[in-house]
């Protein structure tokens, strides 16, 4: 169960960073008190902001169940690695090798982190 909830929260994390990045992208702008209904209008932006929320409060379900020293690593890597790989499936942007090759760095030393822990 500790797992599924930080797996929940590194999927919260990561669509809320891609829903914020397509809430920049043209035609939608950053919310703004000057234009009230753009901002409200702007879906992909609030969707992203609850997500960040729910992220956040997984994140703090996560630690009463793991250490510390675990939790935050897998998250951040685990955010890192879908995020860049749903920015190139989604979004459309490029994925250099040298991009797959720290995710790849990054997920092997987050898993001898936690390899006594499992």
């Amino acid at each position: 169960m500790k797992w599924a909830i930080l797996i929940l929260g590194i999927l919260s994390n990561a669509s809320a960073s891609v829903l914020v990045k397509m809430a920049m992208m043209p035609p939608r702008r950053f919310p703004s008190l000057a234009e009230p209904m753009a901002a409200l209008a702007n879906w992909p932006f609030w969707l992203g902001l609850a997500l960040y929320g729910g992220a956040f409060l997984l994140y703090a379900a996560a630690l009463a169940r793991l250490p510390l020293n675990v939790a935050h690593p897998v998250l951040t890597a685990g955010a890192v690695a879908t995020v860049a790989l749903s920015s190139v499936l989604l979004l459309r942007e490029p994925f250099h090798w040298t991009t797959g090759a720290g995710v790849f760095l990054v997920i092997a030393g987050v898993a001898l982190i936690t390899a006594r822990v499992a």
